[in-house]
């Protein structure tokens, strides 16, 4: 969609904040999704998705079935950025300390601190829902914080500091689903889905040509770039009927029937951070009421709790969010490009 946007000149071009220029955003972030689909085939929507929660400094949670190309995702978002990247499978015997690091002697007998993958700029936390709650504590803090604390100790965390964690929704023997406090650290939860057949065989065709499993992706931004295109999506406006619109849908989610426990005010916030990502990287200095339409499911369907015999009924928290917005009247596209006073 194409909007004449009066504050263009001011909010395109702009280094106020020292980040990147809003048309910058968008050009990097064509030249990241157009890298990383060389070898993730036909999951653009997904992709950008991701990106935005990126760009937001968020965390994302995946939740779908094995081998529709998870770490893979994660693997090369880490390879475009040009950043270090850890992947710790979560089983039940992971403690703490092997996330966060612990104390170790060194040669000269001395107690040094060993950092744990948590350190990494970007963290796959593969199979997040087998590990016991507290080793999913450990992560809390980090996720929060951006730091680590362990005896005693605090150790700040090498920014970006971004997590995607992944759950398998079809096995639950021997899982410990995230409370909600975790949960809720989650910028967004989403699913990745299995190809088209069109584009299942070009990943095979792809995978025949090349005559290796890996796809070797080239660094398009490095992780000071990122920051700063972190720091630029913090200059995109939010009118202010375009802010009440992302308040409304979020209340009239915990006004809904069959709904235990509607979206916290963090939701509200999550719909605003993703919508101002999702503007910058079309280009634009400002939200409209569709960036906050398309993000709204991704950033509050796993901030709400169904009443028990919705869960019977195999309701998905997703549906509630498409009733809310159904239910919300959506404000005038224009409005989104007047600044308050």
């Amino acid at each position: 969609m194409t909007v004449n946007d009066p504050l263009s000149s001011g909010a395109s071009g702009a280094h106020g904040s020292g980040g990147m220029s809003i048309d910058e955003i968008a050009a990097t972030a064509r030249a990241v999704i157009l890298e990383i689909e060389k070898a993730v085939i036909g999951k653009r929507e997904q992709l950008e998705m991701i990106l935005m929660a990126f760009l937001a400094n968020g965390h994302v949670l995946v939740d779908d079935v094995p081998g529709v190309a998870k770490t893979l995702i994660a693997r090369s978002f880490s390879q475009v950025f040009g950043m270090s990247f850890a992947r710790l499978q979560m089983t039940p015997d992971v403690l703490p300390s092997d996330i966060t690091g612990s104390q170790v002697l060194d040669a000269a007998r001395n107690l040094v601190f060993r950092p744990g993958p948590v350190f990494a700029n970007l963290l796959l936390a593969d199979e997040v829902n087998r590990a016991t709650p507290k080793a999913q504590a450990a992560l809390l803090e980090a996720m929060e914080e951006r730091q680590v604390s362990a005896d005693g100790m605090t150790h700040q965390l090498d920014r970006p500091f971004l997590v995607i964690a992944t759950q398998n929704p079809v096995e639950f023997e021997g899982t410990y689903p995230l409370p909600e406090a975790q949960l809720d650290r989650f910028l967004l939860r989403m699913k990745i889905g299995y190809p088209s057949a069109e584009d299942e065989w070009t990943m095979v065709a792809r995978r025949l040509q090349r005559g290796q499993d890996e796809s070797v992706l080239q660094p398009v931004v490095s992780k000071d770039q990122l920051l700063s295109a972190q720091r630029g999506v913090e200059q995109v406006h939010v009118s202010e009927p375009v802010g009440k619109y992302a308040v409304a849908i979020v209340r009239a989610t915990r006004s809904l029937p069959n709904v235990s426990v509607g979206a916290s005010p963090r939701g509200t916030l999550a719909i605003v951070k993703l919508a101002r990502a999702r503007a910058a990287m079309g280009g634009r200095g400002f939200v409209l009421p569709d960036d906050v339409k398309v993000v709204a499911p991704s950033a509050l369907s796993h901030r709400i709790l169904l009443a028990p015999e919705m869960w019977v009924r195999g309701v998905e928290p997703a549906s509630v969010v498409q009733a809310a917005l159904a239910n919300v009247p959506i404000p005038a596209a224009a409005d989104a490009i007047h600044r308050t006073a």
